[in-house]
C-alpha cells in the first residue's frame, strides 16, 4: 500500500513538473512570435518608406536633410537585431516620419496627391499596428517574465535555461508630455 502512494506521489510530481515545462516552453514561443510580429510591421512600414520619400522628393527638393534623415533611421531599423535596439531605430524613425509629414505641410499640392495621401495612410494604419503588436509582446513577455519568477516554476525555470526577457519599451524623452503653444 505504502508503495502505491509512493508512486502516486511520483507520478503526480512528474505530470506537474511536464505541466511546468510545457507551460514555460508555449509561453516563450509566444514571445517569439510575438517578436516576429513586430518585426513584420517594422518591415512593413520600411518597404512603404521609400514610395513616400520619392512622392515628397518631387515636390520639396530642397528638403533634402529630412530624406537623409529619414534613410538613415530606416537602415538603423533594419539593422538592429536586439529588442533594445530595434526599439531605440523604430522610435528613431517614427520621430524621422513626422519631420517627413511637417514638410509636407509647407506643400498643399503634396497635401492632395492621391499617391501621398495613400502611403500616408498606409503609414498610419501600420504605426497602429506596430504599437498594438509592442504592447502584445510586452504583455506576453510580461506573463513570460512572472512564470519563470514565481514559486514552484522558479526553481525548474532556472536550471531549465530559461531566462526574463526584455520588454519593448519607449525612450524616456519620449514620455514626456509635448508642449502645444497656439
Amino acid at each position: 500500500m505504502i508503495e502505491l502512494i509512493v508512486l502516486a506521489i511520483v507520478v503526480i510530481g512528474a505530470l506537474v513538473l511536464v505541466g511546468i515545462y510545457n507551460g514555460l516552453i508555449r509561453l516563450r514561443n509566444e514571445v517569439k512570435n510575438s517578436f516576429a510580429q513586430i518585426d513584420v510591421q517594422l518591415k512593413r512600414r520600411n518597404d512603404l518608406i521609400p514610395n513616400l520619400i520619392e512622392t515628397v522628393k518631387g515636390y520639396a527638393k530642397h528638403e533634402k536633410s529630412v530624406f537623409e534623415e529619414v534613410t538613415k533611421a530606416r537602415a538603423a531599423v533594419m539593422n538592429a537585431k536586439t529588442v533594445g535596439d530595434k526599439a531605440k531605430a523604430s522610435n528613431m524613425l517614427s520621430d524621422t516620419l513626422k519631420s517627413l509629414f511637417a514638410v509636407s505641410e509647407n506643400y498643399p499640392d503634396l497635401k492632395a496627391n492621391q499617391n501621398f495621401l495613400q502611403l500616408q495612410e498606409e503609414l498610419t494604419g501600420t504605426e497602429n499596428k506596430i504599437a498594438y503588436s509592442r504592447q502584445h509582446y510586452n504583455d506576453i513577455v510580461t506573463e513570460f517574465n512572472n512564470r519563470i519568477q514565481v514559486f514552484p516554476n522558479n526553481m525548474l525555470a532556472g536550471p531549465l535555461g530559461f531566462k526574463t526577457e526584455i520588454l519593448f519599451d519607449t525612450p524616456a524623452a519620449e514620455r514626456e508630455v509635448p508642449k502645444v503653444q497656439f
